[in-house]
């Protein structure tokens, strides 16, 4: 699966906290942008450099700051040190190989989670980590590449929509991982709807095609399901972390949240099941449609043997075999012939086995 491996041998031998970036080369340059808000106002610009975020460390507002880009280490390296933030969370910011988590730190929580979206124009389902400190008053999150599913929750922040601009910053992580995990959802919709499809094919017209389209769907389906058992404890420790920055009435939402990981993974291992007997079921048409063409090889085969049988044996250069000098034997052997093959295919015929 080389889309979904990260290589990881850069990082052999090196001391702990060293940021080296580890995934997909990008070429972009990296966009930051920072949405402050309470319930009466809010503030949302891109801006160009990770300096300009400094200043909404304190603020009494809530703030969002979103980098789309770790690549550029400078960047992960100078907000660590201006939010404090230990070194080796910042390696696992920059290490896009992380598996999902939670770790609780005094005055900040760091969780990893994998974000999936469907790209309509490759067809194909795209992965990239997301990373999320979560302070006071501050979310920052951190994202491979430009794009992500969270549009809703900006467009709702934006229109003072529900209760995110009254709440604080442990609302709006609630939010941002409610979002991902509902992009599950659509996931598993796509692949359900390809799993109809191919359901038909197999029993009615088998083809390689057909084989290496559910090789593919297990594949995503087998990493889907690596990306949604840890995201189960992540959000499961999370509810239970004692914490002063995630409030009681916030627990609430994510036990939802957990709620809707545990349908997410029951969906997943029936679509599994149901990949592995359409497997099966294409190996069983195949051996079908050969087990067909044998038959029909047999019987031709079956009514060719007594005919062979005769054809050998006039076939023989004896100067002694009387029907050689019938003036109608030539005939004969042919209408014998032909008697014997039609009474075979009648016997084939009333045994059902044509």
């Amino acid at each position: 699966m080389p889309k979904f491996i990260k290589k990881r041998s850069k990082n052999i031998g090196l001391p702990p906290g060293t940021l080296v970036h580890v995934g997909d080369k990008k070429t972009e340059k990296v966009r930051i942008t920072v949405i402050d808000y309470d319930e009466k106002e809010l503030q949302e610009k891109e801006v160009q450099n990770i300096e300009q975020c400094f200043p909404f460390k304190d603020t009494p507002t809530v703030t969002w700051i979103n980098i789309d880009g770790v690549y550029e280490t400078e960047n992960i390296e100078k907000i660590g040190r201006h939010f404090n933030l230990h070194p080796l969370i910042l390696e696992d910011i920059v290490n896009t190989g992380q598996r999902p988590k939670i770790e609780d730190f005094e005055n900040y929580i760091f969780i990893v989670l994998k974000m999936l979206y469907f790209d309509e124009k490759e067809n194909e389902t795209k992965i990239e980590q997301v990373s999320l400190i979560i302070s006071k008053n501050c979310v920052i999150s951190f994202q491979e590449r430009v794009g992500d599913v969270f549009n809703p929750i900006r467009e709702r922040l934006r229109k003072g929509k529900g209760r995110i601009r009254k709440a604080g910053a442990d609302y709006l992580t609630y939010a941002l991982i409610d979002t991902i995990v509902d992009s599950y959802f659509v996931i598993l919709e796509k692949i359900g709807e390809k799993i109809e499809i191919l359901e038909d094919t197999v029993v009615t017209n088998p083809t390689p095609e057909s084989l290496q389209t559910i090789h593919n769907l297990k594949r995503e389906m087998i990493f889907l399901r690596k990306s949604v058992w840890p995201l189960r404890e992540m959000i499961s420790n999370l509810t239970r972390v004692e914490s002063s920055l995630i409030e009681e009435a916030t627990k609430i939402y994510l036990r939802d949240v957990y709620d809707h990981t545990i349908q997410v993974i029951d969906t997943t291992e029936t679509y599994r099941d149901m990949l592995s007997g359409l497997h099966d079921t294409y190996l069983s048409g195949i051996s079908n449609r050969m087990n067909e063409i044998m038959k029909v090889l047999t019987i031709f085969a079956s009514i060719f043997i007594p005919l062979t049988f005769i054809a050998g044996i006039y076939g023989m250069n004896f100067a002694c075999m009387p029907e050689l000098s019938w003036r109608w034997g030539y005939f004969a052997i042919l209408g014998v012939m032909a008697i014997v093959g039609i009474s075979m295919l009648l016997y084939f015929r009333r045994k059902k086995w044509l």
